[in-house]
């Protein structure tokens, strides 16, 4: 005897719905369709699975013994058909902003091989676990903030150098670079940054205590333009980020940061149940070009240190 998967989720949208009506209209027949349908599932089983009666239908003894393998059935066959979809698509990867370390190796590793990407924009963490788990994404890159939520899986994917930010009046301008302990007692102005429960403004908390530069968070943040602006028209603001994030005018300098140079855990994520044929060949590529954290010349908050080499 052979099933009609048809026929078994025909089956189901009667059970759930519990009227012959609706579920004809949930499954896109007409409700006599339906009714042919059931009656040949009963006739392959051999046995009654729904009874009828004027305030609607519900299983028999048969019928609900049924119905957890139907279910079983159904989801088999639906998730084979989700593996075969995810083999013909892209790899889809959340790089959490256009202008990062991330996106450079997302960049390489397309244009090193064969795979199609699909590039995804979070909002960082707290989408991060969900949409690896349900397969909205295949891959995320951010910073791993423990515990990982359960199914998901990491490698480190790179340390991203912060430099600072400062205008051609600002004292430090005409420096080639700058020694971590030179910005003690001074305030990096990102506007919503800190104020936020978010993997980059935590980063920035743990640096603020342990080199003594204030985080100020104040005003709206009104586009990276506006920083731009108060940056190049003040002599003691400083902020933290480089030119390729920011539509930055001349009037605003670049300045490396030594002694140690902090930069910025970038993680490649992703969940141990996706079985994109891509994501293993993304995970070797990324794993391959790691750099490890240099003890001394590199500065990580205390939570990230043991989760890159050094």
């Amino acid at each position: 005897m052979e099933l009609d998967l048809g026929a078994v989720r025909t089956f189901l949208a009667v059970v759930e719905d519990g009227h012959f009506t609706e579920a004809a209209a949930r499954v896109g027949m007409s409700q006599q369709a339906v009714s042919k349908r059931i009656a040949k599932l009963e006739s392959d089983l051999g046995v009654s699975l729904l009874l009828r009666s004027r305030t609607g239908v519900r299983p028999t003894e048969d019928g609900a013994a049924f119905l957890p393998h139907a279910r079983a059935l159904i989801s088999m066959a639906d998730q084979a058909a989700a593996m075969l979809r995810a083999r013909r698509r892209a790899l889809r990867i959340d790089v959490l902003g256009r202008d990062t370390a991330s996106m450079d190796l997302v960049r390489a590793f397309y244009e090193a091989g064969d795979a199609d990407v699909d590039i995804v924009v979070s909002r960082g963490a707290g989408a991060r676990g969900s949409m690896l788990a349900e397969g909205s994404v295949d891959a995320a890159f951010g910073r791993a903030m423990e515990p990982l939520a359960q199914g998901i899986r990491r490698v480190p994917a790179c340390l991203e150098p912060i430099p600072v930010l400062v205008g051609r009046r600002h004292r430090l301008a005409r420096r080639r670079r700058v020694r971590m302990e030179e910005l003690s007692g001074s305030t990096a102005w990102m506007p919503g940054n800190a104020a936020h429960d978010s993997e980059w403004a935590d980063f920035y908390r743990f640096l603020s205590a342990e080199f003594g530069v204030r985080i100020d968070s104040s005003g709206p943040f009104f586009g990276r333009d506006h920083i731009a602006e108060r940056v190049a028209g003040s002599p003691e603001v400083v902020t933290f980020g480089n030119k390729r994030q920011y539509p930055f005018p001349l009037d605003v300098v670049e300045i490396p940061i030594v002694d140690p140079t902090p930069v910025y855990p970038w993680s490649l994520m992703w969940h141990e149940a996706n079985r994109h044929p891509s994501l293993p060949l993304l995970i070797a590529y990324v794993k391959e070009r790691f750099r490890p954290y240099a003890t001394g010349d590199h500065w990580l908050p205390g939570p990230d240190r043991a989760l890159f080499p050094a």
